[in-house]
């Protein structure tokens, strides 16, 4: 089967990415999984290239070009190499639009250039020690005194979080408020006092892609960091939610078509009783499953894509992407681990990095349980729909 989503220009960017991943970053990804995190100059040189803030306005340096299909190519292009570290993704697909689209023109000229160019690199913080995919349950809160917010709590599992220079904070501002309500977004800048960064957190998996702890004691805020609408955070966040989910769904789809071709290769030259083990039916036939579950998988992640792109993107159709993508995902990494037998379970072979790395997909963006809240609910199978 052939796929139909991307154009000429797509897979020029494509190229780019490739060779940029070849040169830059291959060479050092070991050692910054060792390290526990990227180099700072590998961000700046993205942005060189042009593959940070391709959506951005162009007077502020980004490529003016709002086709998501160009953060998706990079999306696949990055897992394909197992270069986890990078958290482009999370600075371009999942961050960008709240810059894009929520920001003043004074915050879009202070934040967009150096965004654009990987010299102020991003971070949202949503997650708490006691409020991950419940959002309602966010205890951060905020203070208005004078023209400064002043910020209180803490955060937990925060991509980027070492690196970042700027962090979307959500935070509690309406105490009498219930619920989702009363939350807002504050931008929380590298250096401002009582803002204080935790230990970089020891994963299975993406050992590469530093993950923090992030705490806040009355850090001054000023006012014109607040992103968007006061009180209305969690609008905010319902209305970008979608692309960030759908952003997993293309990694997790793109990984399985990394794994499928590592295992085949695999399969080919691995011999077992005088013969390959690709030719036992056991190993035809786990293959060809889940070589079927990859095309359908793929073929509604790309309709999505399309959906986006043409802004027609429901929540329920990405926790559906989201949902059978990284589930699909799992599953392959495991099987194709075991068709890999016991040299799967060894480091140096790439089936184990996807074994790992794969697997927090399920978990955040919202759990996949979640997403199965999110699917439901849109079935109106309680009698009033």
């Amino acid at each position: 089967m052939e796929r139909q989503l991307y154009e000429a220009e797509h897979e020029a960017l494509r190229a780019t990415v490739r060779e940029f991943l070849t040169r830059s970053v291959l060479p050092h990804h070991e050692q910054w999984e060792r390290d526990g995190i990227v180099a700072r100059e590998v961000w700046e040189e993205a942005g060189k290239l042009g593959l940070l803030g391709i959506d951005m306005p162009v007077e502020h340096g980004g490529g003016g070009e709002s086709d998501y299909r160009f953060y998706a190519v990079q999306d696949e292009e990055i897992v394909r190499a197992g270069a986890t570290g990078l958290g482009f993704g999370l600075h371009n697909d999942i961050v960008g639009p709240y810059l894009r689209e929520l920001t003043t023109p004074e915050q879009r000229q202070r934040w967009l250039p150096d965004f654009c160019a990987g010299k102020l690199i991003t971070a949202i913080a949503m997650s708490e020690p006691g409020a991950g995919s419940d959002l309602q349950g966010i205890r951060t809160h905020a203070r208005r005194d004078g023209s400064d917010w002043v910020l209180s709590g803490s955060k937990i599992f925060i991509t980027n979080g070492i690196l970042s220079d700027l962090v979307i904070v959500v935070a509690r501002t309406d105490p009498d408020a219930t619920g989702s309500k009363g939350l807002s977004l504050l931008a929380v800048e590298r250096g401002m006092p009582g803002f204080e960064r935790g230990r970089n957190l020891d994963k299975i998996g993406q050992k590469a892609q530093d993950t923090a702890e992030l705490f806040f004691d009355e850090v001054r805020v000023p006012a014109a960091n607040l992103i968007g609408e006061q009180n209305r955070g969690f609008y905010h966040l319902m209305r970008f939610l979608p692309q960030e989910r759908l952003s997993m769904a293309v990694g997790s789809a793109a990984a399985v078509r990394a794994m499928l071709d590592l295992t085949e290769r695999y399969v080919r030259e691995r011999k077992a009783f005088g013969r390959s083990i690709g030719a036992f039916q056991n190993t035809r036939f786990e293959l060809a499953e889940m070589e079927t579950q990859y095309w359908v998988t793929q073929t509604f992640v790309d309709r999505c894509v399309l959906d986006l792109v043409a802004g027609k993107l429901t929540a329920e159709d990405a926790a559906m992407a989201k949902l059978w993508a990284t589930d699909i995902d799992r599953k392959v990494a495991d099987r194709c681990l075991q068709l890999h037998g016991g040299y799967g379970y060894m480091r140096e072979y790439p089936i184990s990095k996807y074994f790992l790395d794969g697997r927090v997909q399920a978990i955040y963006g919202g759990t996949n349980e979640i997403m199965k809240e999110i699917i439901g609910r849109s079935l109106r199978l309680d009698g009033d729909g």
